[in-house]
């Protein structure tokens, strides 16, 4: 459903990301994890058309979208939940829905804030509520439900857990999990690796702009030496092989 063939993409003379390949098929999950400043958002919104690819493509469908506008990119089933919600928080969150179904008929978008309504009973609690009065989970909420409103079949998602709490965090990654299950392609980026390794199908590593390795969940978590050389973490080995990171 979404593939990056050797993708390239940077701001200016800065390489962000270079020579990236992957695939992501309709009812999957892929993680895309690494430290900080390995270009796991520049892949991200690179591939929603706000960061300039410099070289290689992007497919999603089989159809080549690398030099599509970013405005055009949600008519061709691409839609984002950015780092940091990157809500309209003077506005309502129906208002902010409405906003993010406004591509599609007016009837496919009445029904997609209802889905999203059931998605997220919470939202339709506060469909009249000032989405900047809200706490960081309900936005985050909003965030995915402004995304979902587009009918995607790509799904991205930058950093989920970034600053919520875990209940919160366990029903967005509920939610995720739910829409794989009804066929969307999903990447996941995200900062708690495990949570990230546990929901997903298969993962990506990036490190310094590059794509060092990808596999099986279990399969990089067999690695003994996997967090600390890809992922920067100090990590105790039991003598099972399971890595238990130092808090």
């Amino acid at each position: 459903m979404l593939t990056l063939e050797s993708m390239s993409c940077g701001y200016g003379s800065i390489v962000a990301a270079s020579n990236i390949s992957f695939s992501v098929d309709q009812g999957e999950i892929l993680a895309l994890i690494g430290p900080n400043g390995a270009g796991k958002t520049s892949t991200i919104m690179a591939t929603m058309g706000h960061v300039r690819v410099t070289g290689g493509a992007i497919r999603v469908d089989g159809r080549d979208i690398t030099r599509e506008s970013a405005r055009r990119r949600p008519h061709l089933g691409v839609a984002v939940v950015p780092e940091g919600r990157r809500l309209f928080n003077e506005l309502t969150v129906e208002e902010n829905l409405t906003v993010g179904g406004y591509i599609c008929a007016a009837a496919v978008a009445s029904a997609n804030m209802e889905r999203v309504y059931s998605l997220f009973p919470r939202l339709a609690e506060r469909r009249r509520q000032i989405a900047g009065s809200m706490s960081g989970g309900e936005q985050q909420m909003l965030a995915i439900g402004r995304a979902l409103m587009t009918s995607p079949k790509v799904l991205l998602v930058d950093e989920l857990s970034l600053g919520l709490m875990p209940k919160i965090i366990d029903l967005c990654l509920e939610t995720i999990v739910g829409l794989k299950k009804e066929g969307m392609a999903i990447v996941l980026v995200e900062q708690n690796t495990d949570r990230a390794l546990d929901v997903a199908d298969r993962a990506a590593v990036l490190s310094s702009g590059r794509l060092v390795v990808t596999g099986a969940p279990s399969d990089l978590r067999s690695r003994e030496s996997f967090f600390e050389d890809y992922l920067g973490l100090d990590i105790d080995y039991a003598t099972t092989g399971d890595a238990q990171r130092h808090v």
